[in-house]
């Protein structure tokens, strides 16, 4: 699969927002007080750890994606 300059841009500008946005979520979900019951962690935080490691899994994917395809030029 050849891929254009402009594509391969466009997935590492995608695997960047993940790698910022995410983490940010993170934190905003640990804090949240949904996500523990006294001192153990709850489903809602499980359900999220899950969707964020997912989702940054995903975007290195598509990061790497796009490194690739600028070195392949």
């Amino acid at each position: 699969m050849k891929l254009s300059r402009g594509w391969s841009v466009f997935l590492l500008v995608v695997a960047l927002w993940n790698w910022v946005i995410w983490p940010r979520f993170a934190v905003a979900i640990w804090n949240d007080d949904r996500a523990w019951d006294g001192s153990a962690p709850t489903s809602f935080l499980y359900v999220h750890a899950v969707l964020i490691v997912v989702t940054l899994g995903l975007g290195t994917a598509v990061g790497w994606l796009g490194v690739k395809g600028l070195r392949k030029r």
